[in-house]
């Protein structure tokens, strides 16, 4: 075999690197698709298990002992800690709560017979030395009865003049129902989440026919009646340093220009104790700057990007939500325990211990708490970030939760700033969670008129609930009093803050 000259040697090298580039070329993009393969499938089985965890899971979003070690612990921020008195009783089994003292009580007498009041051994009458009291809780279900309006009519006898007593004025003239049934269909439906063909059948168990189209009619009429209050809410919400918002879906059937199948929204805004529910047919942008123009306080909402460009137009410090930000770390513990987002759970609970000490300070007093305490926090925590931020893959849980707290972060440390600033939008969901429940009863409204009612009720029932009352007792009252009503010191007189029951 005749040997090969040196051209023909390189020109084989030259050919054997390519084609061993070529194998190279072929296997990286072999890697990168069996990579993007396994990457789809990792989506889909995190994906798979929100399902099922959405479906079958519990929806506590707190995590359990061993995930979430340090969430209860709470910051040693006080000048002194009182300490805590051992005793050598036992601790009470169970968490019944007494039945109220102002309840009326019914005296069930329970004695001995003339024979047991004798003493066996000496034969002795036995003296009366007390009483053993249980109580148990009563009820009787709805009973109707029929109010007759009597108005006396009178007249002189030559004929010429006629007078008739007048009945005082109602919420709906001409409608058989009371203030008190109204109260009752309000209650039922709005915070008790019972669908008007329910009541409807529940009033015809008892005698009353009531069809469902009456009480929403009579639903749309009571919304318009407490219009005043909620505006009044409105104003009074508006004058808060901080107002939180979250909002959710609502589907109405008659909404003109989109399809009974699309999604509207109910928004809710709550400051302190006044909580107001909006009805918008989009989630756009223009419905949040219809909720929050010329508005000069702090703005409180989740990751939605909606809020961000309506703030930075009105100049509102907009803050960002830390239980959003700890959800994503507690999802990636889902998946299997990781050490990376243990710790940012950790630091987080460090964050809400110090919240649980200083609640309900002044806001001065939250003020320098933070700053001496949260924020070596959280400077900590922006460190572990831009530690591991980089060295994540930007998919997959760990990633998204990361991406997420470095996104969100300058809205997320605004809340130490000032002592009137909340850490998360917790009283947002909570009072926006009774809508949720509910919606899964009665699943649509008919109309936008029907929403909008909605909005109202939720507005001045979540508010009379926040502060404490009894909501059929409160709308019982309003409705009676509101036709009545002759200035806006009369309407500021109904508001749940002023409202005294019994």
């Amino acid at each position: 075999m005749p040997m090969k000259t040196a051209q023909e040697l390189q020109q084989e090298v030259i050919d054997l690197r390519a084609e061993i580039h070529k194998k190279d070329t072929q296997i990286e993009l072999r890697n990168t698709q069996i990579k993007k393969q396994s990457d789809y499938i990792t989506n889909l089985e995190s994906a798979l298990k929100d399902l099922k965890k959405h479906r079958f899971g519990s929806k506590s979003e707190k995590a359990n002992k061993d995930q979430l070690p340090l969430f209860n612990e709470a910051e040693q921020i006080s000048d002194s800690k009182k300490p805590t008195k051992k005793t050598g009783k036992k601790n009470k089994t169970g968490n019944r709560k007494p039945l109220p003292k102002d309840l009326p009580r019914i005296n069930d007498i329970h004695d001995l017979d003339g024979s047991q009041k004798t003493c066996p051994h000496d034969g002795s009458t036995l003296k009366h030395i007390g009483e053993v009291i249980t109580e148990q809780l009563y009820f009787k279900p709805a009973v109707i009865k029929v109010i007759e309006h009597k108005q006396y009519k009178y007249a002189c006898s030559c004929g010429k003049h006629i007078v008739t007593a007048k009945k005082p004025k109602e919420l709906i003239p001409k409608s058989i129902a009371t203030p008190e049934l109204l109260s009752y269909i309000t209650i039922s439906k709005y915070a008790d989440a019972l669908p008007l063909y329910r009541l409807s059948g529940m009033f015809k168990r008892i005698q009353a026919h009531i069809s469902r189209q009456v009480m929403s009619n009579w639903m749309i009429k009571c919304a318009k009646g407490i219009q005043p209050l909620v505006n009044l809410i409105r104003d009074e919400l508006y004058n808060q340093p901080c107002i939180h918002m979250d909002e959710t879906t609502i589907q109405v059937l008659k909404e003109p220009g989109k399809k009974a199948s699309n999604k509207s929204y109910m928004w809710v805004q709550r400051a302190g104790d006044n909580i107001l529910f909006n009805y918008y047919p989009t989630r756009g942008s223009v419905e949040v700057e219809k909720l929050i123009a010329n508005y000069e306080g702090a703005l409180m909402s989740d990751g939605y990007g909606g809020y961000d460009a309506i703030a930075k137009k009105f100049n509102i410090i907009h803050l960002a939500c830390w239980v959003h930000a700890r959800r994503y770390f507690i999802k990636v513990l889902d998946d299997g325990e990781n050490a990376n987002a243990q710790k940012m759970i950790d630091l987080i609970g460090k964050l809400y211990g110090i919240e649980k000490q200083i609640k309900g300070k002044d806001p001065d007093i939250i003020y320098q708490k933070r700053q001496e305490y949260a924020k070596p926090i959280l400077t900590e925590i922006r460190a572990f970030l831009d530690e591991i931020l980089h060295t994540t893959l930007p998919k997959g849980r760990m990633g998204e939760a990361l991406g997420y707290l470095h996104k969100q972060w300058h809205k997320l440390i605004g809340y130490i700033d000032d002592g009137n600033y909340p850490i998360d939008n917790n009283t947002a969901e909570n009072a926006i969670r009774p809508f949720v429940i509910g919606r899964k009863n009665w699943l649509f409204a008919n109309t936008p008129s029907g929403a909008h009612a909605s909005a109202n009720i939720y507005s001045l029932i979540e508010t009379a609930k926040a502060h404490g009352l009894n909501v059929y007792d409160y709308f019982a009252h309003i409705y009676k009093m509101l036709p009545l009503v002759e200035s806006i010191e009369d309407y500021e007189k109904l508001l749940p803050k002023n409202f005294k029951s019994g």
